[in-house]
């Protein structure tokens, strides 16, 4: 037979209740105000804070303390688009921390003068669903590494998909 168990009255410091992990404030948080016409949703993303709209991630707010030379608003946008953008955004450049290669992904660097109006732009054009900024992420993959349908109606086995098939008469 198993004894009653004591509570045994422990003291714990008010300092101990503040050590619990702290969370970050959202970088340049004036960006998602501008958007929030949109109902923009967020989500950390490798240590930076990705925002969708609708199903388009469109920009990704970067303030680290570590390679902050892309620190800044990302906007998300494919190779094509960089002209034209770059016209509107002449301090607009590829991501370094990409090693020089060129990718879909753009960055207004936190450091140029002028930041806040060209992020505030780019936030316009977001709200504007300016067909050059956004896109749809790729299906995630599962654990077993397949990929996950967007399909409403789940996909049809090989086993189905054979008896379906009209038989040759």
């Amino acid at each position: 037979m198993k004894k009653p168990s004591q509570k045994k009255n422990v003291f714990v410091p008010e300092d101990a209740l503040v050590t619990s992990k702290v969370r970050s404030s959202v970088p340049f948080e004036f960006v998602l105000d501008a958007l929030t016409p949109l109902e923009p949703r967020t989500h950390p993303m490798f240590g930076c804070l990705a925002v969708y709209v609708g199903e388009k991630i469109v920009l990704m707010l970067r303030n680290k303390v570590t390679e902050m030379q892309d620190n800044g608003v990302w906007i998300a946008t494919t190779e094509e688009h960089h002209a034209s953008l770059r016209r509107e955004f002449p301090k607009m450049r590829s991501i370094q921390l990409f090693g020089g290669k060129i990718s879909g992904w753009q960055v207004l660097p936190v450091d140029s003068p002028d930041f806040e109006t060209a992020a505030l732009r780019a936030s316009e054009l977001v709200l504007q669903q300016d067909p050059r900024i956004g896109k749809v992420p790729n299906a995630r993959r599962t654990v077993a590494g397949a990929k996950t349908s967007l399909r409403a109606e789940p996909p049809r086995s090989a086993r189905t998909k054979r008896s379906s098939r009209k038989k040759p008469q």
